[in-house]
């Protein structure tokens, strides 16, 4: 039987679009996330990016039976910020068939090229800084928090499908419990940041979380605005953020530099909720809230989701203040195990340089692809 793709708008069909990879990755370390909140994500009313993202949601079928799935969308703040007419896909799954996944690039490509985009490229769901790429390496562990996971034929799929690779984006494993894997230089620029640019560290608070977060956009605007993928975060984005961010919550490990009672650079570092979503199974009922509830009981890893420093004070040690700062947490809390930080681009060469001066490990890679589009008609 022939592949069908169509738009995926029904209630119905955007249940099927995010209950395929339920039975698709069954029995792997795939983690399944909240169907409700996977439906508020996906909405066109109510998601985060609504306004800001157009979007069209795609299920592959083959004889009735839902076999794949994917998004294709328009990223607006993106183009206006880098003048581009780059296109997106996103929420890639499918099963391990050529013509399925062909079928779905091929339609995701289609809708992309009518909107008069010279680019696909992809996956992310719906921006870089959500689940983004394709799985090409660390198949074998569980993804921590918006991370992806995909079965090792999904890059022969995508590739295949002739998708080229664009940048890979590095996991890093950090043993942050124990201190004896940092380089001795570690502490001494700690030391040096204290005590001859007078760097102090506070943490972000809870109560005045919204307030703080002006201050890491200050910070992530300037830090990242040279990073592929970068869309600076503007009000709208950091109301939504801190939503966000109110679950994943943890005063010891949300930290601010500052110099003068100036803030220069900033981590935002948030303990794996992964381990509790898979103990939840996609649902609060009848029992996913008591995991939920308990999960400060159940986190025992973190991952390192944004650390930088603005630009005119990356002389002053304040990423070896902050890395430092991250061990000494770690210590002051048994139950954690280690971590990762990432993702960085594989291109960041002071980012990586850093993970391997505390004797960092990649163990996951992550590949975004493009395919070149028609573009506008002439």
């Amino acid at each position: 039987m022939a592949v069908d793709v169509r738009p995926a708008r029904s209630f119905r069909d955007v249940g099927a679009f995010i209950e395929l990879p339920f039975g698709l990755h069954a029995g792997t370390p795939w983690v399944p996330p909240l169907r409700l909140e996977r439906r508020l994500f996906l909405s066109r009313r109510l998601g985060p990016y609504a306004g800001r993202v157009d979007f069209e949601l795609f299920l592959a079928r083959r004889d009735g039976r839902v076999v794949g799935r994917i998004s294709a969308h328009v990223d607006h703040a993106y183009n206006r910020h880098h003048g581009e007419r780059r296109g997106w896909f996103g929420f890639f799954e499918s099963e391990d068939d050529p013509e399925v996944a062909g079928a779905l690039l091929d339609t995701a490509a289609a809708w992309l090229d009518e909107r008069g985009m010279e680019e696909m490229i992809g996956p992310a769901d719906f921006i870089m800084n959500d689940e983004s790429g394709i799985v090409i390496e660390g198949h074998e562990l569980a993804p921590m928090i918006r991370q992806p996971w995909h079965p090792t034929y999904y890059q022969g799929l995508c590739e295949g499908a002739g998708l080229e690779k664009v940048v890979d984006l590095w996991m890093w494993q950090l043993a942050i419990d124990d201190r004896e894997q940092m380089l001795p230089i570690l502490p001494e620029l700690a030391r040096d940041a204290r005590e001859k640019h007078g760097v102090t560290i506070r943490r972000m608070s809870r109560r005045h979380l919204r307030r703080d977060l002006d201050l890491f956009a200050e910070i992530y605007n300037r830090a990242w605005r040279r990073n592929f993928g970068f869309v600076p975060y503007d009000a709208e984005d950091l109301d939504k953020y801190a939503l966000d961010l109110q679950l994943a919550y943890a005063k010891e490990w949300f930290m601010i530099a500052e110099v003068g009672g100036e803030a220069i650079a900033m981590a935002i570092t948030v303990p794996d909720l992964n381990k509790v979503l898979a103990r939840m199974n996609g649902r609060l009922l009848p029992l996913g809230w008591w995991h939920f509830v308990r999960r400060h009981r159940i986190m025992d890893r973190v991952r390192v989701g944004f650390l930088g420093v603005k630009p005119a004070f990356q002389h002053t040690g304040a990423a070896a203040a902050l890395y430092v700062e991250h061990f000494d947490t770690a210590e002051r809390h048994a139950r954690i195990k280690g971590g990762e930080m990432g993702w960085i681009l594989e291109t960041n060469r002071a980012m990586n340089r850093g993970m391997e001066a505390m004797h960092g490990r990649v163990v996951k890679r992550y590949r975004i692809y493009g395919r070149t589009l028609r573009g506008p008609a002439e």
